[in-house]
């Protein structure tokens, strides 16, 4: 009896890592808003503000809520950077969503990076929309040094725009090279 496998398939699995990295992009922008959604809702649910909670060395889980941008800027405003950020955030995803198509199938690293950034935006706008400010868990530090509290969308956000300067700095001038 022969094995119908593909040669991807019998190597540990290359095909399904295949399958990922060539994800439609909706896929990648999805996962991320529900990933980031679902984990706000059980930070909310089950931390305690301003309680940290030790999970590692230099990683804690604290609830904290973001009424601003990054960093908490404009935090303190009176609560019209609600609606600034979260009309900055729809108008920034229907430039991705429209860049996303027009993509060719070929630019994965790109489309990578630009749904990550898109399912962040959307990520944050929720909880703006929803809340009125953004929930925020992850908590990095280092003896008296103390990162900003973040969530899943800001990595998100963080990874794919890393993702676009890599691929405009590095990969984009390649075509036409080879």
């Amino acid at each position: 009896m022969s094995d119908a496998r593909s040669p991807e398939q019998t190597r540990g699995g290359g095909s399904m890592w295949r399958h990922i990295a060539n994800a439609p992009w909706p896929v990648i922008a999805i996962t991320v808003i529900v990933l980031d959604q679902l984990s706000k809702l059980a930070a909310d649910a089950f931390l305690d503000y301003h309680e940290p909670v030790p999970l590692i060395p230099m990683l804690n889980l604290t609830l904290s809520y973001n009424p601003g941008a990054a960093f908490s800027f404009l935090g303190e405003s009176s609560g019209w950077q609600r609606w600034v950020f979260t009309g900055f955030a729809f108008a920034v995803s229907i430039v991705l969503v429209i860049w996303l198509r027009r993509l060719p199938p070929w630019e994965r690293w790109l489309s990578w990076g630009l749904s990550l950034l898109l399912g962040g935006a959307v990520g944050n706008m929720i909880d703006r929309l929803w809340h009125g400010h953004v929930i925020d868990f992850i908590h990095v530090y280092y003896g008296q040094w103390s990162y900003p509290i973040f969530n899943i969308a800001d990595s998100a956000i963080t990874v794919g725009a890393a993702m676009i300067l890599i691929h405009a700095f590095f990969l984009d001038g390649r075509k036409g090279k080879g």
